[in-house]
This record gives structure tokens, C-alpha cells and sequence, in this order.
């Protein structure tokens, strides 16, 4: 279907790939994965035609059509949504324009034309064309209120959803999508979910969402070394596998009979979480083929976030009443009741993600409230992260200093001690004496996260806290907070880091609060609960 040959890229002195060849064939979900830098990007770009490779080339089977998720979300805002999404398919869009300006300028000279046109468009399911666009922007949340707007009118979280439908229409024979899901809610990534898992053309994806991978993915695609290399199965299986190979390769004396046992145990183990799968069948049969020796060890680093409590707090965490906050007379949420107890794990989201930054910031002090109270226990020591962190880093002082601001000893102020801390979330050697004004976004959250640290609070807010983190640095950062013992507020657009710590949820909305203890998943599937969140949203 797609092929790579002798692919490489090189930027100055620094190669991206060396010479890799590879194929990505038909009915196959492949997730690119692959540390910061590693090139996921870049090479989607190179697939799509959108960039030249150093020397190679990129073959896509005759007759077959390619079909990009568009990244430059003002490009159509001349246009309407409607014909955004036919865009999707240039032919067929093509055929389509061509017709419509020739009927406009009927004759007799353009009539065989017209006939031939019609004839293609025909084939095509041209007559149908509308219709099925409009049936993807309804599945996506956008309604036939929408489909005659301008692009430019319509809101940036709108737009995301029009330019997926766009990528999606008229089933593309190859689809590639870069991180699909910013942006959407979890019901739209659910629909996503489901849409990819049954189509049967070739995906290929990049993205930090560990559930969506998992959901969708038949094959990972591995970017290190200068190479990609295809393993079979979904992301967890790759990491988990990828995890137990290093493991036994760090232990070179261990007898090949007590390896070939753990391998076992481990292939028994996945294989009764893979009944759900829709890809069950074929990854069974991965499973009886699996050989760790395939998969190599890797040249990521994963941060070391370990949260620890200066004191354990009492039994009294935060109690709330009947709070409530607006912008500009737009209530976000009001009537909310909430008495936290001790290891409590609450996801707290909403569709509007001002309601949830609102709440964080009247926790904090931050923002006053338009109506009734919080209060914190007297043994509880709060730390914050917040969605926007742009405040903290104004100042031109190096990591280390930047740090010291929040230790509160004189062993704590010592730049060994400090430079541990750093060290534990990749800042090492000279990296710990960068400027904090010229970090990127996974930078900065990761120096949030190493103040958190340093701050040893027993409650935890974060307010989506894997905004810009890679995927080794969100698998550590879940694996973190899931053995942390004092109490955390959270909230988070990636599925698997709500399904996996959060132990209560907390939903605000315009009419109320709903809170129930229980998982996130089984949140979103209750029926009675479904039932509920549409009142409050009505």
C-alpha cells in the first residue's frame, strides 16, 4: 500500500534517519511512536508529500488515495464547513467544482464535458457526497446548524472536528492523522476510537493518548536509532513487552528456563485483557509468536516522579459548599458539594475547561468565587499545578536557582541536592543550568513537576497536567500519582491517566455537580449517568 525506501534525513550534522525501509500495508493501524525529537513529526510530513527526505523516497500504490489531518486550522476559513470537509477528497472536490462552474456557464460546447464529468462524479458516489459529510460532522458534535458557516466564524475546538472530518472523508485508502485527539472531548474520541478500530484501510497515527493507541493500533511503529521498527500489538503490550526485555536482557545470568517461564506468564497475562479487543484475534496470534529478543532496547529516558508527603494529613481534607463561578454572566458551574476524604482521587472535568481551571484557581486563591466557601483541613499542605504556567518562568536564572525558590532548608538550597532533584526529571550535567525563560512546554511542565516534588504536599491538584509531556514522561507520571498515598484533584484529556488513578469523579456543570465514587470508565457508560449529564448540559 505504502512504501519507504532508503529513507534518509539529515539536518546539518545531525541525522534523523539513516536509510530506513519499510512498508505499511492495507487494514493495519501503525502508532508512531518515539522520544521528543525523534522525528514522529517529520516523518508523517515526508509521508504526506508535505516535506523532502535527505535521499529515498515514499511510493503509495497506484490508484490509491492519501488524506492528511490538516494541522494549519485557519487555511479554509473562506470556506463553509460543508465544503471543508469535501475538500477532504481533491478529485472528487475537483470534479465537483468544475461541473458546478460549466452548468453556470451552460452550452452546447461544454456538454460532453458536463457528461463526462457527470459520469466520474457518478462513480465516484458523488450524489451521495453531501449527504455523507454531513453524517461525519453530526457524528463529530457538529450539527446541520453549522454546516453553511464560514470556517472563520467558527470556534477553535469546532474547527479541530471539521478538518478531522475532512481527513476522514470519502475513506481514504491511506490516512494519516498527528495527534488526532487535541482538542476533543472524550465522547469525540470515543467516536474516533470505534471509527478507526473498524476501518479497513491503512491508518497511520502519532499520538500522546495511551488509550487511543491501545484502542486503535494493530501495529507500533518504534522511531530510534535512526530506524522505525513495527511491532505487533498495542501500545501497552509494546511498552509492557518492551519493559520485561529490558528487564531480562539487565540480567544476563538468568537461566534461559526461568526467562522462557516469565515470558509465558506474561503472554498469559495479556491475553485475558485482550478478549475486549476488536483486534483480538490477530493479536492472540502475535502473542504465540512473540520473541523478546526482537525488540531491542531503547534510548529513552524515563523521568523518575516520585511524590512524597513531609506529613501524612488527618482525616479532613477539603470540605466545599454551593460554590459557584461565571465569565461575564456564563455560569460554569454552581451548586457544587464536595467533602474530600483522606486518599480520595478525583478526576474533575467538564465539557467547558474554564469551569475546571476556574475551580482550581478559587482553590487556590486565585479567583474569587461568585458564591459559597472552601476550606482546606489544618493538616493538609496543597501543591498546584496549573494549565497555564507561563507566570513561573519569566526570569532569565538558570534551572538550579529556578528550583532552589521552593526548597525550605539550607540542605535542600544545595546545588548537589537540587540538581538531584532535576536529574530525576532528565535536566542532567549542563541541561539543570538552562535559562527557565527558553524552555519548551514539556520542559517547563517537567521543572513544575520537580518543584512539586520538592514541595512534599499530601493533596495534589493538577490541572491537565500532561499538556505538552511525552509519552515516557506520561507513563511515569501515571505510574506516579497511581502509588501515591496522600490525595490528589485532577484533571486530564488522556483517557488512560483518568481510568487509572482516579478513584472519584467529580463533573462540573452549568446546573450543577455530579460526584460519584467509582472508575472513570464506568462513569462515562452508566446509563442512568448518561441520563443525568444531559440534563445538566440541556
Amino acid at each position: 500500500m505504502l512504501t519507504v525506501s532508503n529513507l534518509s534525513v539529515q539536518f546539518g550534522k545531525r541525522i534523523l534517519f539513516d536509510e530506513v525501509n519499510t512498508s505499511f500495508t492495507l487494514g493495519n493501524c501503525y502508532g508512531i511512536i518515539g522520544a521528543n525529537g525523534a522525528g514522529k513529526s517529520t516523518f508523517l510530513k515526508i509521508l504526506a508529500g508535505d516535506m523532502d527526505p535527505t535521499s529515498g523516497r515514499v511510493i503509495l500504490e497506484p490508484g490509491k488515495r492519501m488524506s492528511v489531518l490538516n494541522q494549519n486550522h485557519n487555511m479554509f476559513d473562506e470556506h463553509t464547513v460543508l465544503e471543508t470537509v469535501l475538500m477532504g477528497n481533491k478529485v472528487l472536490h475537483a470534479i465537483k467544482t468544475e461541473m458546478d462552474a460549466l452548468y453556470a456557464d451552460y452550452s452546447d460546447e461544454n456538454a460532453d464535458r458536463i457528461g463526462e464529468l457527470q459520469i466520474q462524479f457518478d462513480e465516484m458516489n458523488g450524489w451521495n457526497a453531501d449527504s455523507d459529510a454531513a453524517a461525519l460532522l453530526s457524528n463529530l458534535g457538529i450539527g446541520s446548524d453549522f454546516h453553511y458557516t464560514l470556517m472563520a466564524e467558527m470556534e477553535g475546538k469546532l474547527k479541530v472536528r471539521v478538518l478531522l472530518a475532512q481527513a476522514l472523508f470519502g475513506n481514504p485508502d491511506v490516512l494519516i492523522m498527528d495527534e488526532p485527539t487535541n482538542d476533543l472531548d472524550f465522547e469525540t474520541i470515543g467516536w474516533l476510537e470505534n471509527f478507526l478500530a473498524n476501518y479497513e484501510n491503512t491508518v497511520i497515527v502519532v499520538s500522546h493518548d495511551r488509550h487511543f493507541l491501545d484502542a486503535v493500533c494493530t501495529h507500533i511503529s518504534d522511531i530510534d536509532f535512526g530506524k522505525i521498527t513495527h511491532y505487533s500489538g498495542n501500545y501497552t503490550f509494546w511498552y509492557e513487552s518492551s519493559q520485561l526485555a529490558a528487564k531480562q536482557r539487565a540480567q544476563q545470568n538468568k537461566k534461559a528456563e526461568e526467562k522462557k517461564a516469565e515470558l509465558e506468564e506474561f503472554i498469559r497475562r495479556f491475553s485475558a485483557n485482550v478478549a475486549k479487543s476488536k483486534q483480538a484475534t490477530s493479536r492472540k496470534k502475535m502473542l504465540e509468536k512473540l520473541n523478546l529478543d526482537e525488540i531491542k532496547p531503547s534510548s529513552r529516558r524515563y523521568p523518575a516522579i516520585i511524590f512524597e508527603q513531609e506529613r501524612e494529613a488527618g482525616d479532613q481534607i477539603l470540605n466545599i459548599q454551593n460554590l459557584a463561578a461565571s465569565i461575564d454572566g456564563e455560569v460554569l458551574f454552581q451548586n457544587v458539594d464536595l467533602n474530600m476524604a483522606k486518599g480520595d482521587k478525583i478526576v474533575v472535568f467538564s465539557k467547558d475547561s474554564r469551569a475546571t481551571t476556574a475551580f482550581y484557581e478559587i482553590l487556590n486563591g486565585h479567583l474569587q468565587a461568585d458564591s459559597g466557601t472552601y476550606e482546606w483541613g489544618v493538616t493538609t499542605i496543597q501543591s498546584y499545578l496549573p494549565n497555564d504556567n507561563h507566570a513561573f518562568f519569566q526570569s532569565d536564572i538558570n534551572l538550579v536557582d529556578w528550583l532552589r525558590q521552593w526548597a525550605k532548608t539550607e540542605e535542600e538550597r544545595d546545588e548537589v541536592y537540587v540538581r538531584g532533584f532535576l536529574g530525576k526529571m532528565i535536566f542532567s550535567g549542563e541541561e539543570a543550568l538552562k535559562k527557565c525563560n527558553v524552555l519548551s512546554g514539556g520542559e517547563k511542565v517537567r521543572c513544575m513537576l520537580s518543584r512539586m516534588m520538592m514541595l512534599r504536599a499530601n493533596v495534589l491538584m493538577l490541572d491537565e497536567p500532561t499538556n505538552h509531556l511525552d509519552l515516557e514522561s506520561i507513563t511515569a507520571f501515571n505510574n506516579s500519582l497511581k502509588n501515591f498515598k496522600g490525595s490528589v484533584l485532577f484533571t486530564t484529556h488522556d483517557h488512560e491517566f483518568a481510568q487509572t488513578v482516579a478513584t472519584r469523579v467529580l463533573e462540573l456543570t452549568p446546573q450543577g455537580a455530579i460526584d460519584r465514587y467509582m472508575t472513570f470508565d464506568d462513569y462515562l457508560e452508566d446509563p442512568k449517568i448518561k441520563e443525568l449529564r444531559a440534563k445538566m448540559y440541556a
